[in-house]
């Protein structure tokens, strides 16, 4: 949205904090606290990663099965109706 790409381009505040991974989750200092769903950015010094998420355009294995996915037009009048509830 307009709204959502407006906020993108303001500057971002920063603040930086010492944690440890307890049980899978990060633990911050007993004096920290943060607001409920605040987006954070997890830094991990020293660890390098090779497991990059990459999300890839659905291909066929075999080019010749094409026409199984092809759209088909269907015309008419017909309605699921809306239920009240």
């Amino acid at each position: 949205s307009a709204e959502h790409a407006r906020r993108e381009r303001l500057p971002m505040s920063l603040t930086t904090f010492e944690a440890t991974i307890k049980n899978g989750c990060v633990q911050l200092p007993e004096n920290i606290s943060l607001p409920e769903n605040t987006k954070v950015y997890v830094l991990v010094p020293g660890v390098t990663s090779d497991e990059t998420a990459r999300l890839r355009s659905p291909r066929l294995v075999n080019s010749e099965k094409a026409a199984d996915f092809q759209k088909k037009l269907i015309t008419g009048t017909i309605d699921a109706g809306v239920c009240d509830v």
